[in-house]
């Protein structure tokens, strides 16, 4: 959050020293929605979270980093009224989303979409251009729906760990070049960018890689909590910058 407040230093003293004050607090002791917002998570099983398919409160957003997101804003702010919502499906890739978009994002009007994508795209071999062409196309749709639309892309991520552990670099070779695509995507669309890559390697010089992952992709509980506190972070950081 440093480096983007330190974009600002044109800005008046009194904002400055504004927003170096609201640095320093927990992002839930502030409104990081809109009343009455619908916030939308997109993606494959990271997302899904063995999500309820069914409108039991207890198990509709799953058990990931989308919950522990909604659960404390919601709890945070419930004068609000927002609306959190899991479309997350095990397994998918761009192409998949591609074939459910209407239904289980245009249909559902979110005034905050974000998206978490691309693991499964390098698992089954989806060319970097494929990857970035149908994500592009995903992107300029639904803004058009919607120009007021809040976008937030997330980067694919992994750790060292599982079956992957001792083939490691052409893995992660594979992934830099799929966070590049959606570094550059969020750049062009105004999204909000959540590196949960770097947040990960930063963990690992507090605890081993199976503490955050425990097979090179899906985390642990402990690893969703990660990916809650730097999308909070990445995202309260990008749309403080957004207002000056």
């Amino acid at each position: 959050m440093t480096t983007r407040f330190a974009l600002s230093l044109s800005a008046p003293v009194h904002l400055i020293a504004l927003l170096a004050s609201l640095a320093t607090l927990p992002a839930a002791e502030l409104p990081l929605f809109a009343p009455k917002a619908r916030i939308l998570f997109q993606g494959d099983s990271i997302t899904d979270g063995n999500r309820g398919r069914s409108a039991d409160p207890n198990h509709i957003l799953g058990h990931g980093y989308a919950f522990i997101i909604a659960a404390k804003h919601g709890a945070a702010f419930p004068a609000l009224q927002l609306d959190f919502m899991n479309r997350g499906v095990s397994g998918n890739t761009v192409l998949d989303l591609e074939k459910r978009w209407p239904k289980d994002t245009l249909e559902l009007k979110p005034d905050v979409l974000s998206i978490l994508i691309g693991v499964n795209d390098q698992g089954r071999g989806i060319s970097l251009d494929q990857y970035e062409q149908v994500y592009d196309k995903l992107l300029t749709e639904t803004k058009a729906a919607n120009p007021k639309l809040k976008l937030v892309l997330c980067e694919p991520f992994g750790l060292p760990v599982g079956k992957r552990a001792e083939n490691w670099e052409p893995w992660a070779a594979g992934l830099r070049q799929r966070q590049a695509v959606v570094a550059k995507l969020a750049q062009k669309h105004g999204a909000a960018l959540v590196l949960f890559q770097r947040a990960f390697d930063e963990a690992v010089k507090r605890a081993p890689a199976a503490h955050w992952i425990w097979d090179s992709v899906h985390p642990t509980y402990n690893g969703h909590q990660i990916m809650a506190d730097e999308w909070e972070r990445a995202v309260s950081a990008f749309w403080v910058v957004k207002k000056l």
